[in-house]
């Protein structure tokens, strides 16, 4: 690599990190990424990607022993290779990860393979990291620099990871089904892989402390999911916390507490998804002047930090901890930057999913938040059951939910469950972007029979007009 001087270099390789430096290298920008991992960072090689790749085979799974014979469609004795399982979930990280270079090299971007540590304001300090490539540098120079270093697994003090307890990275690879698991977290990655381990077999257990499944999401919609999640079997308790753990003999004994009393569990695996940490210590932050609070790095409206030259975008300035966020943040710090976009960020037309089955999708207020924020709001509800689509292809669990201003008739959220709901969002966040009521998502024509007709009847459902129920 020739330059080691650059207009943006950016800490991390992310949804965030190499979204944002092909938008600045769009830009004309000089642009270099350090990555000390692989490229597409966490989500890509050990979060979003392959853990839908793994939730897709458990779909399989489910179709093929419970839907299968109602289609008229015998398959006899069903085996599982489980290896294959996990191993065809690291082949698609493997290819999207090479794909990510790819478009780095092709947007003449330089790829540092090392570690990273602001040395000041316009230098980054490299480190040598086992398995890569030598140096071609000791440092860099930038103009300006960009954190997007995101997130890693949280643990409660104490917790050690490792002889069958896991956090989702360690579950990625473990390539045997066990025979019962704890999954300790009721959030999207605790019910993401307590409904992959129950569909090839487990028995698995939720230990959630709220007194409900996706804590901070529409009451309804948590106990929707709650309930197909007893159905599937899985015992979900709730309002319990988590106390300490101790193996005993080939497995793990998990107290848990509620309402004073203990209760100790027993499976073979524990998975840990209690949350992430922002990945912002060790990378000399606070020596380059950047303010951080509980881990989070502060930012003003332009991602710019407390550190004039420094920017931070994704995981590590603020909730919710979603790749597409962090994409849509880093192409608007670069953007800012370059002055063709006006300051500021909305958060509210982010969508959150749930890939479980069924998924789980939401954008803007909840009912509740709407209420609580003095919007005076009227709801129009929808269940798939009432749709020919669902019914014909066996996918009638769930509804779509539309919270609607009163005064303006502006569709203010959107919360909906059911299959494919994290497809469906993304027609509401476009309405919700564009200020759209529920009148217009009610007369736009849907063609039928789709699922997405769920989203015009919940419309129409608002003010007594829906047809189907």
């Amino acid at each position: 690599m020739a330059n080691t001087r650059y207009d943006l270099a950016i800490i991390g390789s992310g949804p965030g990190g190499y979204v944002a430096a092909i938008r600045a290298a769009q830009l004309k920008m000089r642009v270099a990424v350090v990555e000390r991992d692989r490229p597409g960072g966490v989500c890509l090689n050990w979060g979003c990607i392959p853990s839908k790749a793994l939730l897709n085979s458990a779909e399989v799974m489910e179709e093929i022993r419970g839907a299968a014979k109602e289609h008229g469609i015998e398959t006899g004795a069903v085996s599982v290779d489980f290896k294959r399982v996990i191993a065809r979930s690291r082949e698609v990280a493997d290819k999207l990860q090479k794909g990510v270079r790819f478009l780095l090299k092709k947007n003449k971007i330089d790829l540092f393979e090392a570690g990273a540590r602001v040395a000041g304001p316009h230098r980054i300090a490299l480190d040598a990291v086992d398995g890569k490539p030598p140096l071609s540098a000791s440092s860099i120079e930038a103009d300006k620099i960009m954190v997007a270093a995101g997130s890693g697994e949280r643990l409660f003090p104490g917790m050690q990871i490792g002889d069958g307890v896991m956090t989702s990275k360690e579950a990625l690879v473990h390539d045997r089904i066990p025979s019962s698991i704890i999954v300790i977290g009721a959030g999207a990655i605790g019910l993401e892989f307590g409904y992959f381990y129950q569909a090839f077999g487990s028995q698995v257990t939720i230990v959630e402390l709220e007194k409900q499944m996706l804590p901070g999401f529409d009451a309804e919609i948590a106990e929707e999911l709650r309930r197909n999640f007893v159905k599937r079997k899985v015992q979900v308790l709730l309002g319990h916390g988590y106390k300490s753990m101790q193996k005993v003999g080939a497995n793990w004994w998990v107290t848990v507490s509620a309402d004073g009393a203990e209760k100790k569990l027993e499976a073979e695996n524990v998975l840990v998804a209690v949350g992430r940490n922002p990945l912002s210590k060790n990378i000399g932050l606070e020596e380059a002047g950047v303010e951080v609070d509980r881990g989070f790095i502060k930012v003003d409206d332009d991602f710019r930090t407390t550190a004039k030259t420094i920017y931070a975008i994704g995981d590590v300035i603020r909730p919710p901890l979603l790749a597409h966020k962090a994409s849509a943040e880093g192409v608007a710090a670069v953007e800012i930057m370059a002055g063709v976009r006006e300051p500021g960020f909305d958060l509210n037309t982010i969508a959150g999913c749930i890939y479980c089955e069924p998924e789980v999708a939401t954008v803007g207020y909840s009912e509740a938040e709407a209420k609580a924020r003095g919007i005076e709001v009227k709801v129009g509800k929808f269940p798939f059951r009432a749709l020919g689509k669902a019914i014909a292809t066996n996918s009638t669990e769930g509804f779509v939910k539309l919270v609607i201003s009163s005064q303006y008739g502006e569709v203010v959220g959107c919360q909906m469950i059911g299959h494919h709901a994290t497809d469906l969002i993304s027609e509401v966040v476009l309405g919700k972007t564009l200020e759209a009521t529920n009148i217009e998502f009610g007369k736009t024509i849907h063609p039928h029979p789709t699922m997405s007709e769920a989203i015009m009847q919940a419309a129409l459902a608002a003010d007594g007009e829906a047809i189907d129920i």
